[in-house]
């Protein structure tokens, strides 16, 4: 008797191990992903604290399309009111997508590329987009990770039990691969 309860005892508390290590990891997990996603968005807020001083730069040297500023305005409010991630990741697609088409639009005006205020805020910009790549990388990596955990076995007995959900990873928008194209009638 005195056998069977040393048996049960140390099932026991091999179990409540395993328990408190495997719900730590994922405790651990998500917070890498929330950290992660953290320095995105503190990249893209950074990013989107330049825009006004660029789109202001780019106006007072020459007349642009309307469109293309009203476009950066608002993918820029967008993301900065987007209330869940997805929403902030598509707004930094559409965003991308709308300072693609601006700098595109640059290359026709030789006369703003001289200018200092705009070389200064387009090296600031060049920073601010490797730093997000970098930001995107490391949330891509924290996510993997955490994911893992939460998909194999047996860890994800516990995701199951606690409800932990695997995460999205940022994925470039669809048809961020081709370049804008920007026409002057």
């Amino acid at each position: 008797m005195n056998k069977a309860l040393w048996i049960i005892l140390g099932i026991v508390a091999v179990l409540g191990l395993w328990l408190w290590s495997g719900y730590n990891g994922l405790i651990t997990g998500r917070e890498s992903v929330t950290a992660s996603w953290a320095q995105v968005e503190t990249q893209y807020q950074r990013r989107v604290d330049l825009i006004p001083n660029l789109v202001s730069t780019v106006k007072g040297a020459s007349a642009f399309e309307q469109d293309t500023f009203t476009a950066i305005t608002e993918a820029r409010s967008r993301w900065q009111t987007a209330p869940t991630r997805g929403d902030r990741i598509a707004a930094a697609g559409e965003m991308e997508g709308a300072l693609a088409r601006l700098l595109v639009s640059v290359e026709n005006y030789p006369q703003l590329q001289a200018t200092q205020a705009y070389r200064d805020l387009m090296t600031q910009l060049e920073g601010t987009e490797n730093r997000i790549g970098v930001a995107r990388k490391d949330f891509n990596d924290a996510v993997r990770s955490y994911n893992l955990h939460v998909k194999r076995f047996p860890s994800n007995i516990l995701a199951g039990i606690f409800g932990f959900d695997a995460e999205v990873f940022f994925e470039a928008q669809e048809g961020s691969d081709v370049a804008p194209k920007v026409e002057f009638e």
